[in-house]
């Protein structure tokens, strides 16, 4: 069986920096190619119309395979697993550098999505299964942050190295991170399996995954991908019928995917679907910010990623405090507050229409940065504090399913509200359009307040908490 919390290693360090490293790998890849796609087709000869199959072999692949990635790391060992995820997605990576056709970024990104849904949940398994619960506030504020930063920078050097390099090194960049992964792999990632594997639920995954991937596949298509409503809608209704057949049939098979039985421990039920709600309003800023310092404030693109630092460094700065303010309110009270405060920054970028003056619009989102930061924080650490040895695997792979899900989900209602504004007021006033875009994401964001008042503070997750030297 997994080492217990008193078998933890003496320092966590070096395993947070390894889980950190496969993260921002994951994050940065994720965003940074979507601003490079129009010198992607024009180097390809393929149209620009045709290039969403990039995103969308990437995005299936990861949605289809992430589920069985607790499975997997029971079964051949998270070190096997995690080391053969950053190997993928390496050489994915490479594969995708020089392709020179469609047809082959189409399937190096392929392969690269086989290991991106391993990197997130293996590797944040491997902490669940070391670190002391008492350190797991900190080893997750320290390992989320490029989950933050990603999003955020990764538009920027996106558009910069396009621009100013070539768009092959959207990838290649990905290669020299790897290599130092792979090697960090070997010599740190302990070789954790369990004894007792449960029979894999072939069935359960099928129907699970494929909902996943086809909700997953709508979301992105009303959102980024500008496809019909007909069309995100009937892979909607599908998805959903698939995932409450899932839910029927994971009610009476011996041994599910996801036990139901997970969602009778209050801490990890409330975070779920604390994340996949309070994500409907952050989940929707990194798309919606760049949007308004170009189109409504005229930055360019290379001006609207260096408007976005502030609020990345603010995120970063967010992990140094947030055991301490654990420690004297808890993470229910927390959590409540945090998630209001976070509306209303996010509203708070109505004053755009307003024009403020750069300080002002600086300080904004250094204070967004840092209310987001620290909310990642608190919901992923709270969803997976009460979870046993028992129950790691299969909580944390449904934490990272429901994560992904959240993103295409924010996105989707973000570029929604926007296109319903915009055909209401007309693109003349693209100043308006976000301001009342914004106030709209904030309100939703603020529901999740409620979904968090249910978290029981008890003593467990009132916020005792040591901080390691992370």
């Amino acid at each position: 069986m997994p080492p217990s919390a008193s078998a933890a290693p003496a320092s966590s360090r070096p395993l947070l920096w390894l889980v950190a490293i496969g993260l921002l790998m994951q994050m940065l890849d994720s965003t940074i190619v979507n601003t490079a796609l129009p010198s992607m087709a024009k180097d390809l000869n393929a149209s620009p119309l045709r290039m969403e199959a990039v995103i969308i072999s990437y995005m299936l692949t990861v949605a289809l395979l992430m589920p069985a990635s607790g499975w997997m790391a029971d079964r051949f060992g998270v070190r096997k697993v995690y080391l053969a995820a950053i190997v993928l997605f390496t050489l994915g990576s490479v594969l995708c550098a020089y392709s020179h056709t469609l047809g082959q970024l189409v399937a190096s990104r392929v392969v690269q999505g086989v290991g991106g849904a391993m990197l997130m949940p293996v590797g944040r398994l491997s902490i669940l299964r070391t670190v002391p619960r008492e350190h797991l506030l900190s080893a997750l504020s320290f390992v989320v942050m490029p989950a933050m930063v990603g999003p955020l920078l990764g538009p920027f050097l996106g558009g910069w190295l396009a621009e100013e390099v070539s768009w092959h090194w959207i990838f290649l960049i990905n290669v020299p991170i790897g290599g130092l992964g792979i090697l960090l792999t070997l010599r740190i990632m302990p070789p954790l399996k369990s004894a007792d594997v449960r029979p894999f639920d072939l069935r359960g995954f099928l129907l699970f995954s494929v909902g996943v991937t086809l909700v997953s596949l709508a979301l992105q298509g009303l959102g980024e991908l500008g496809w019909s409503l007909s069309v995100a809608l009937w892979l909607l209704i599908s998805g959903i019928g698939l995932l409450v057949s899932y839910w029927l049939h994971a009610m009476r098979y011996l041994h599910p995917l996801f036990p139901p039985a997970l969602f009778e421990i209050n801490s990890f039920s409330v975070g779920i679907l604390g994340n996949l709600f309070a994500r409907l309003g952050s989940g929707g800023v990194p798309f919606l910010l760049p949007l308004m310092l170009q189109l409504g404030l005229g930055y360019s693109p290379m001006q609207a990623g260096m408007m976005l630092i502030p609020m990345a460094l603010a995120a970063l700065a967010a992990r140094l405090g947030v055991s301490g303010l654990v420690g004297r309110f808890g993470y229910r009270r927390l959590l409540i507050v945090n998630t209001l405060l976070v509306g209303v920054m996010i509203a708070s970028f109505a004053s755009v229409a307003f024009r403020p003056p750069l300080w002002v619009l600086i300080a904004q989102l250094a204070m967004m940065g840092y209310v987001n930061g620290l909310q990642f924080t608190l919901m992923n650490t709270v969803t997976l504090l009460d979870l046993d040895d028992a129950r790691a695997s299969s909580g944390n792979s449904l934490l990272s399913v429901t994560m992904q899900l959240s993103m295409s989900l924010g996105v989707a209602s973000a570029a929604a509200l926007l296109g319903g504004f915009v055909h209401r007021m007309g693109e003349q006033n693209m100043l308006q359009v976000f301001q009342y875009t914004f106030v709209s994401v904030g309100v939703l964001g603020m529901v999740a307040a409620a979904i968090f008042m249910q978290l029981h503070d008890d003593s467990r997750t009132a916020g005792r908490e040591e901080v390691p030297d992370a």
